[in-house]
């Protein structure tokens, strides 16, 4: 059988190399993504959509950014928690009130 010259090999350089390209590409994308959300905390933009987007990329590569993103999902679930509880008690004291 003859041996394809173009085939690549897994463990070969190549594989190293593209693998290191595309996470440094992943990192800075996801830099740049929460730079701008940053940035759109002072400017008019929707700054904490982009900085989430910005630090979910980023936590594909680093603990960091996984760990604050963990921080920011336990904070909108804690959030959403006390408007639906705070909208139940509501209801609850408009009925004894009637």
């Amino acid at each position: 059988m003859k041996e394809n010259r173009y085939e690549v090999k897994r463990g070969s350089p190549l594989i190293s190399t593209l693998k290191q390209a595309k996470r440094v590409i992943r990192v800075v994308v996801g830099l740049t993504i929460l730079l701008a959300g940053l940035i759109m905390i002072l400017l008019p933009g929707p700054g904490t959509v982009v900085i989430l987007i910005g630090l979910a990329i980023l936590a594909t590569e680093f603990v960091w950014a996984k760990k604050l993103m963990d921080r920011f999902k336990d904070g909108a679930n804690n959030l959403k928690n006390s408007i639906l509880n705070h909208k139940t008690k509501d209801r609850d004291s408009s009925k004894i009130q009637q």
